[in-house]
C-alpha cells in the first residue's frame, strides 16, 4: 500500500516531539518522520537532513513537508524541494500542529498528494479554538 510520505520540519525539537505525540495517540507511523533544526545548525547540513528524510518516506504518491512557521528556516529549506524533479512530487504546508500529523497518518491509499495536503491543512485550521468562546456559547 503506497501512502503519501510526511516529513515534519521545525525549529528545535518540536518536530520530534510532535511525531512522538502522534505515535502515542495512533501507534507507530512508518510513513512520517521528523527533522529538527537547531539554532546553530548549518543551513546546507539541515537541507541535506531534510533530503535524507524525504528519501526515507518517499513513495510514488509524493511527500508532504509540514513546517512550523511560514518564513522561518525550516519552511525556507522545505520550499527548495518543490520544483526538484529528481525526488518526485512535494508539497509544503506551514503551521504544523498535532491534529495535522494525526490526519496525515490516517490517509487512504487512494488519496493523492494534493488531496492529503488540503485535508491536512484544513484539519490544522479546524482545530484552532479560543476555548472561552466555546465555553460561553452554551450559556446563552
Amino acid at each position: 500500500m503506497s501512502l503519501v510520505g510526511g516529513v515534519v520540519v521545525t525549529h528545535g525539537q518540536l518536530a520530534n516531539e510532535l511525531v512522538s505525540a502522534a505515535e502515542m495517540i495512533v501507534g507507530e507511523i512508518h510513513h512520517i518522520t521528523a527533522v529538527s533544526i537547531g539554532w546553530h545548525d548549518d543551513v546546507e547540513v539541515a537541507r541535506e537532513a531534510v533530503a535524507q528524510a524525504i528519501s526515507r518516506v518517499s513513495s510514488d504518491k509524493g511527500v508532504l513537508l509540514l513546517t512550523d512557521m511560514f518564513g522561518g528556516t525550516p519552511t525556507n529549506i522545505a520550499v527548495t524541494f518543490l520544483d526538484n524533479k529528481d525526488i518526485g512530487p512535494i508539497e509544503v504546508v506551514t503551521g504544523v500542529n498535532l491534529p495535522m500529523i494525526i490526519k496525515l497518518s490516517a490517509q487512504s491509499a487512494d488519496d493523492t498528494l494534493a488531496d492529503v495536503a488540503r485535508r491536512v491543512r484544513d484539519q490544522g485550521q479546524k482545530n484552532i479554538y479560543l476555548a472561552s468562546d466555546l465555553l460561553s456559547s452554551g450559556k446563552n
